[in-house]
């Protein structure tokens, strides 16, 4: 079902977007593979196999089909009739922030009566549905060949539970027609947002020259070959085995992906710790990567999806990023269950989906509690001894502590599946959720702290989590980069866990971060390998080509094109021959990659920003021009134009294409400040002056909108105004080394050495190993003296 997105992560998503490197993928559902190699899952057939349709697999596997039927995967999609709506069309009105809906039927059809992309109310006939609990959307055909999900929903729940209602995905917030979260705008098509993953065989089928769609399917709903691939291959070898042409014990069996390992394990419990073990190490992860398709938040780089194949080949996989997860990894927008599932111990130890959940009715077996017991003793753990509360009681539940709920869409709690240790120490030092204060609301986090470390630690330091380092980096702690480095480098720790320390590296340049990204970049885990490229442009030239240019030839798509974005602005004598060759074929594959995207602007904002890059500006401005077509409310756009224009000494076009954008976007900080240097290459600082200000006014979160500003105020002589503005900035951004900097530089040539050597001393408490401020410091000093 397709979650909705707040515009609060959906500024984190998009923000930066006006800089001219870097992928913009603010539609990723992803997750991520935390493992080395090709998962080893592929079989390919003789013949490219073809889609035969559920019905066909029923006859060989009525259990499985029967299993099938009725389940979130049957129920994925379905034509609007009388059996498949729940809601109440009956002629029933909603009311959302002053607009009132009507849902009524005539004869067969199911309407509803709503606000358009005009802002009018228009009559649209339900087409299908989409999901069926505890909620169902509905999707509205446009023209085009688009299909559109309306943001007001039908609560399926019973009534006794709140349901039985009409709701919108966004209570709180008013989306009006302008804004891209309205039901009639790009972040609700179904097209590009939910049809991979709710139905089966899905051609986007997009035509750029028309901006439309022909998306078709081999079946409307999730069935059998979602998973197992096109079966044609095995039905005839199912053929050929009943008429004595095969052996029944032929490995292939005519699939194209297996999803169970060749040598089949069992778990065997170790009862010294009461927990089982798997009775050999899991070769493939074959069946999880087929899962996280669709249970990932993540990006496509590939229009074809290859079974079998690991999940960075065909898409680009969601760190632990701030928008997405509580610093410890705790899941925070909807992030379904793939990259939460990755940062668990259960992973490690080699339990795939199917082992808690049947993979055809999608239920699990028995009661949640119930199959945690299946592999961790019951007269080991549920005891008071372990979860320390009323036996029977929601405390001494399992999944209670140990796979804490967020509710979604609303109405849709959803398990957090990293299956974590409650730790409300954690709580009171960085501020993530516990599942203790989720039950005990009216307590503090220290109550809970010192209750847990009573029951489990008995005096026991806690033991360090990755969650202290992911911390430090966001916040631009003391000392962040070290432990961004150890955590980066430890194999001991979770994939995507030292993923994403990688990729906050890039915020910490220097030479000890320098060394942690080298060694990232040659890390056997491909997540690593693929965040380690973010870094890497900070990396000298020569060590960029020494490091970077081996990439070109990784087995995993995703890793190759980012590889290849790096090296564009390396120069080409620098390679050899074969690496030449890589980069090319690298780089036609990060244009394809932006191509199985091309009806999102942002696809050709990339593909503009890759042709500015190598020289080609006549193709950039046209992809451009294209990316505004699709989108003309995107304001990285007009910025990124603005800046092209410039180049080509363009300036007034650029200027019209900035005010263009602040038309469309008037309250964006970026364009107010890229107008504002507009000016200021005009040499019209006072006009300058205005607009830098205005986008300090709006974008209080990012403090180098406030440092232009204050950088500014100083060129035009208003040094003591620059200094207010960049202490007021320090006061709620204490530890941004940028603003710190230039504090220094303005409270020295005014004189005020003493002010200065403090606010040098709080930069080099952010990064104590660096030499270049212990001599800044040092300096200071002296001119003290």
């Amino acid at each position: 079902m397709m979650a909705p997105m707040s515009k609060k992560a959906l500024g984190a998503a998009v923000a930066g977007g006006a800089a001219a490197i870097g992928l913009v993928a603010w539609w990723i559902a992803h997750a991520a593979a935390p493992y080395p190699g090709v998962s080893g899952g592929e079989l390919p057939p003789a013949e490219p196999a073809r889609f035969v349709g559920g019905p066909a697999c029923a006859k060989c596997h009525p259990q499985e089909e029967a299993r099938w039927r009725g389940s979130h995967h049957e129920l994925a999609m379905q034509v609007a009739d009388a059996t498949t709506v729940l809601g109440d069309f009956g002629g029933r009105r909603f009311t959302y922030h002053g607009v009132t809906s009507t849902f009524y039927r005539k004869n067969d059809r199911f309407l509803v009566r709503t606000d358009g992309p005009d802002g009018a109310l228009h009559e649209y006939e339900i087409a299908y549905t989409f999901g069926v609990y505890p909620l169902q959307q509905y999707l509205i055909a446009f023209p085009g060949g688009r299909y559109q999900a309306l943001t007001i929903c039908w609560d399926t729940r019973p009534l006794k539970e709140g349901g039985q209602r009409w709701f919108h995905l966004h209570p709180e917030e008013e989306i009006l027609p302008s804004d891209i979260l309205h039901w009639t705008g790009p972040y609700q098509n179904w097209n590009f947002m939910c049809a991979e993953c709710h139905s089966t065989n899905v051609r986007k089928g997009y035509q750029l020259a028309t901006d439309t769609y022909q998306t078709t399917w081999s079946e409307i709903n999730v069935s059998c070959e979602a998973c197992h691939g096109p079966g044609s291959a095995h039905l005839d070898w199912a053929e050929a085995v009943r008429a004595g042409r095969r052996k029944k014990d032929d490995p292939r069996n005519g699939l194209v992906v297996r999803l169970k390992e060749p040598v089949p394990a069992t778990w065997e419990f170790d009862l010294s710790r009461g927990i089982a073990k798997r009775s050999r190490p899991r070769v493939s992860h074959t069946e999880v990567e087929t899962c996280a398709r669709c249970h990932s938040r993540r990006s496509v780089v590939s229009a074809e999806y290859v079974f079998g194949q690991p999940l960075l080949d065909t898409h680009r996989p969601a760190l632990l990023e701030d928008a997405l997860y509580h610093a410890d990894g705790q899941i925070k927008d909807e992030v379904y269950e793939y990259g939460s599932f990755l940062q668990s111990k259960m992973f490690r130890a080699g339990v795939t989906c199917s082992d808690c959940h049947d993979p055809h009715s999608l239920k699990i077996p028995v009661s949640p509690d119930a199959v945690c017991a299946r592999c961790h003793r019951e007269e080991t753990f549920n005891t008071p001894s372990h979860h320390f509360h009323r036996p029977g009681s929601g405390g001494a539940s399992c999944v209670a502590c140990h796979m804490a709920p967020r509710r979604y869409m609303v109405v849709d709690p959803r398990r957090d599946h990293s299956f974590r240790v409650p730790r409300p120490d954690l709580s009171l030092r960085i501020g993530t959720p516990n599942a203790c204060n989720q039950c005990h609301q009216d307590r503090s986090s220290a109550w809970a702290a010192q209750v847990a470390a009573r029951w489990w630690r008995r005096g026991s330091p806690s033991p360090p989590h990755y969650g202290e380092a992911l911390h430090a980096g966001r916040a631009g702690l003391p000392g962040a980069e070290r432990l961004l480095a150890g955590l980066a480098g430890d194999a001991g720790q979770p994939g995507i866990a030292r993923a994403t320390a990688v990729a906050l590296l890039e915020g910490y340049p220097g030479a000890a971060t320098e060394g942690a990204d080298e060694q990232a970049l040659r890390d056997p885990d491909p997540l690593v390998r693929m965040a380690a490229l973010g870094p890497a442009d900070g990396l000298p030239p020569d060590v960029r080509l020494r490091t970077v240019a081996p990439l070109l030839n990784d087995p995993l798509r995703t890793v190759r094109i980012d590889a290849a974005r790096q090296l564009v602005l390396v120069p080409r004598e620098g390679l050899s021959p074969q690496q030449g060759k890589a980069l090319e074929a690298a780089l036609a594959e990060y244009r394809a990659a932006q191509l199985a995207t091309a009806d999102r602007a942002e696809a050709h904002l990339n593909l503009g920003t890759l042709d500015l890059e190598m020289g080609e500006l006549a193709q950039a401005e046209q992809e451009y021009l294209t990316a505004l077509r699709l989108n003309p409310r995107f304001p990285p756009i007009y910025a990124n134009l603005a800046d092209l224009y410039r180049r080509q000494g363009r300036d007034l076009e650029g200027e019209r294409s900035l005010r263009r954008g602040l038309a469309a976007a008037p309250t964006d900080p970026g364009l107010h400040q890229a107008l504002g240097l507009w000016f200021v290459r005009q040499k019209r600082l006072p006009e300058a002056l205005v607009f830098l200000a205005r986008a300090a006014e709006l974008g209080p979160d990012q403090p180098h909108f406030g440092y232009v500003y204050a950088v500014a105020l100083q060129s035009a002589g208003q040094v003591d105004r620059a200094l207010e503005v960049l202490r007021k900035i320090h006061r709620v951004h204490p530890r941004d080394s940028e603003v710190l900097l230039a504090l220094v530089t303005m409270s020295r040539d005014r004189g005020s050495i003493s002010e200065a050597i403090g606010y040098a001393k709080e930069l080099a408490g952010l990064s104590p190993q660096d030499p270049r401020l212990r001599r800044l410091l040092a300096q200071l000093e002296s001119e003290r003296r």
